[in-house]
């Protein structure tokens, strides 16, 4: 099955029906399916359930799948037991089976790689007797939570990102996505809040990204030409939602240059409601100033589907949402703020919600309910 052709779909939506190429990777539209945390891999191995959820998505017409963060190869990558792993042949054989169901129902697929840094806590499985790692030993500003890491533990994890790089083009994944933002290990590096360091990795901007970069890089030269590397960031971190990477464009300008310069092909701008401005009070949101300043293609995210929905109402009362109008996402997106739209929990409670949305059946969607969350659907 294959996403119907952007002349059938609705006039209202038909712009973000159009083929995008990424490298040498053509996507049918421009909807992505947002990475979204499941912890529904026993043992870390993905199993027959999580490749039909997956693709049923594809075959709602979804042109990409992100899968939920999935973690490299090192003790103190993953923080719980059923948080899906990259690494060992169990592992990888079940995301082989997960690539061959997504492509089975017409779509792409990237596995998100990931490493939760200083976000473990007491003794977490798989590795109780981890010690978490980071930049300087911070969770956040105010916590001390790991080790800094030494030059030999940075090399290493630039390595594990690499491995996990070259084995997603052999299981036959279209592309990676590096998980660099939120406040996990990449991210940590990123921000002033977490990175204290007073080497080559801390300091000013361009110094906070070298690690970002040198993975990158890494990775690039792992999977080599045309095979596309999505790069996601956020301003905000899961410990403070008001944190910032940069405070003004030209700062955002400066923190990103070296990640494109490394190899990225797209950024993945996770906000938590798109279309509120970045700088100021009125102008484009994070994507459309990633786009600015670093001329490459971006992916937006954030309650797109939902009326003024936050996802902490979801995750941390249990709230659902309503629906709400697409018609504010056209017009950004034809104001060439961004080239794709992730969607996170619309998708999740509804694997239909891009074939409705192509059909101009937007009276079927249907309103998020935080059941969703519990399980795969």
């Amino acid at each position: 099955m294959t996403s119907a052709p952007a002349r059938d779909a609705h006039p209202s939506v038909q712009p973000l029906f159009e083929p995008l190429a990424l490298g040498d990777v053509t996507l049918d539209n421009r909807f992505v399916m947002a990475p979204m945390t499941r912890s529904a891999s026993p043992g870390g191995v993905p199993g027959e359930d999580v490749a039909a959820y997956y693709a049923r998505r594809a075959a709602g017409g979804v042109g990409l799948v992100i899968t939920e963060g999935v973690t490299v190869d090192h003790p103190a990558a993953s923080n719980g037991t059923a948080v899906p792993r990259f690494h060992g042949e169990d592992a990888l054989g079940g995301w082989s089976r997960v690539v061959e169901e997504v492509h089975r129902a017409g779509g792409k697929i990237f596995p998100q790689l990931w490493h939760v840094g200083a976000d473990r806590h007491g003794a977490d499985l798989p590795h109780p007797d981890a010690t978490p790692v980071s930049p300087s030993g911070l969770l956040n500003l105010q916590t001390p939570n790991g080790e800094p890491l030494t030059q030999r533990g940075i090399d290493e994890l630039v390595a594990a990102f690499a491995r996990a790089a070259a084995d997603a083009r052999r299981t036959g994944f279209d592309g990676i996505e590096l998980h660099g933002a939120h406040g996990y290990l990449i991210d940590q590096f990123l921000w002033q809040g977490t990175n204290r360091r007073t080497d080559l990795y801390g300091g000013g901007l361009r110094k906070r990204a070298r690690f970002a970069a040198e993975v990158v890089a890494a990775c690039r030269d792992a999977v080599g030409s045309g095979f596309p590397i999505v790069f996601r960031l956020s301003q905000w971190k899961i410990t403070d939602f008001s944190a910032q990477l940069a405070a003004t464009p030209q700062e955002l300008e400066e923190l990103l240059a070296p990640l494109a310069e490394a190899g990225v092909d797209a950024f993945h701008c996770s906000t938590r409601r798109f279309w509120l401005p970045e700088f100021g009070d009125s102008g484009p949101g994070l994507a459309g100033w990633v786009k600015k300043v670093s001329g490459l293609p971006t992916i937006t995210v954030g309650s797109v589907g939902l009326d003024n929905s936050e996802f902490q109402t979801a995750l941390l009362e249990g709230k659902g949402a309503a629906n709400a109008p697409l018609d504010p996402l056209v017009e950004r997106f034809l104001a060439g703020e961004f080239d794709l739209v992730a969607v996170g929990r619309a998708l999740l409670g509804d694997p239909e919600w891009v074939a409705k949305v192509r059909e101009g059946r937007t009276d079927e969607l249907k309103p998020f309910d935080a059941s969703a969350l519990q399980g795969l659907h």
